[in-house]
């Protein structure tokens, strides 16, 4: 008999393989999607950086106290390094496999649409994050701004996010 009747046991082997990698995938897609969306604004704010300007450091240095919107937190500088560290990498993995589900048609491309507003609500946090916890003498009108501008955008974000999830959700009802 031909290869063809009988089947190709490694061609079998293969999409077997491929069935379990898009399972697999379709099961951890939500804990991708909420891995990025969680440390999107910690990988921000670590390469953005304390934004504590020379003059307040200096004043600091000789004993002048700093003003702060919001206390920074912070885990020491192991501490921080390694959550900096662990953020970076779920953001890469994170980003790797959902391009590799979206290419597997394991995630419709369209929720792409969703993840970017939500993924740039998450810069904007971290962002924000490091202008109000930055240390001032006298007012941070940084924190102001970030108050007055970034909290509309942050709710633009969300709302278009959420808006485009309704449509794509619907749109995947009366497809199948």
């Amino acid at each position: 008999m031909s290869d063809e009747r009988l089947g190709d046991p490694e061609r079998s082997g293969r999409a077997l393989a491929a069935g379990r990698t898009i399972l697999v995938l379709r099961r951890i897609v939500p804990v991708l999607v909420a891995s990025l969306l969680l440390s999107a604004p910690v990988v921000t704010a670590t390469l953005v950086g304390d934004l504590t300007g020379d003059a307040a450091r200096h004043l600091a240095a000789e004993g002048e106290p700093l003003d702060y919107a919001v206390e920074p937190v912070s885990l020491g500088v192991t501490g921080d390094r390694l959550v900096a560290v662990l953020a970076g990498v779920l953001v890469i993995a994170s980003l790797v496999l959902l391009v590799r589900a979206t290419a597997t048609r394991t995630l419709d491309p369209r929720w792409w649409t969703v993840l970017v507003p939500l993924v740039l609500g998450g810069v904007l946090i971290g962002l924000s994050w490091r202008i109000v916890t930055a240390g001032v003498i006298g007012a941070n009108i940084g924190a102001g701004l970030v108050v007055l501008a970034g909290g509309p955008v942050l709710l633009v974000l969300l709302v278009a996010a959420m808006a485009q999830a309704f449509r794509v959700r619907r749109r995947q009802r009366m497809m199948g």
